[in-house]
């Protein structure tokens, strides 16, 4: 009986062994997508938010998050990382710390994704108490008014502005100055408004209108008789 058995299950073993590969095969090929996973990475910017009114972030550090997300085989291809949010509540910041913990929970994913991942674990945020001083706006003159005329006279409005940012980039030898005028061409009084440009990028205007009003008064210059 046992070598009846014997010869049954090894007769023709290379065409059951093949059977059996072609088998495995062939299930692994019909898996649908909607049971199989995938993994894939994705880059996403964490935001800062309410930071408080007192301080001031000094320089903008890197917000780049590195996701390994996992997710079913039909939807891991369609992720994009406006899909994705991340953001780092700094209401209880102080200007004394630097490094700030990245929590997973921090990151908001579409249902279906799993968080494998992500790098870095700290962000560093260097932080200054706010300063504010009132700066003198200053008008950007360019050229000359054409032969026979002269600049005269000149009114800016306002004349000064209240500008704030981090304590050790405020100074108060600073000035405000607007975009350039190009006064070449002009041979009669001229109105216009001007964009005020702040001394560094990390200063900002504290007025809702980050506009000047210039009157330029031109007059001919009288010849010699």
């Amino acid at each position: 009986m046992k070598t009846m058995l014997k010869k049954l299950i090894f007769r023709n073993w290379e065409l059951k062994l093949l059977a059996l590969f072609l088998a495995i095969v062939i299930w692994i090929i019909m898996i649908p997508e909607e049971k199989t996973f995938a993994e894939k990475n994705l880059a996403i910017n964490l935001e800062l938010v309410n930071i408080p009114p007192e301080v001031e972030i000094v320089e903008r550090p890197d917000t780049t998050l590195n996701l390994k997300v996992r997710a079913r085989q039909r939807i891991i291809n369609e992720l994009r990382p406006e899909q994705f949010s991340a953001r780092l509540d700094m209401s209880k910041a102080s200007i004394y710390q630097q490094e700030y913990l990245i929590d997973s929970s921090m990151i908001k994913v579409p249902d279906g994704v799993e968080i494998v991942s992500f790098s870095p674990a700290y962000i560093h945020v260097k932080l200054e108490k706010t300063a504010k001083i009132e700066m003198e706006v200053v008008p950007t003159i360019i050229g000359k008014p054409p032969e026979g005329y002269r600049l005269a006279g000149m009114e800016i409005s306002p004349s000064k502005v209240m500008v704030a940012g981090p304590e050790s980039k405020v100074r108060a030898r600073d000035k405000v100055i607007t975009s350039p005028i190009d006064v070449s061409t002009l041979t009669e009084d001229t109105n216009l408004e001007v964009d005020l440009i702040l001394p560094r990028p990390e200063l900002r205007l504290l007025t809702p209108y980050p506009r000047a009003k210039v009157s330029l008064t031109i007059e001919e210059i009288e010849k010699d008789k």
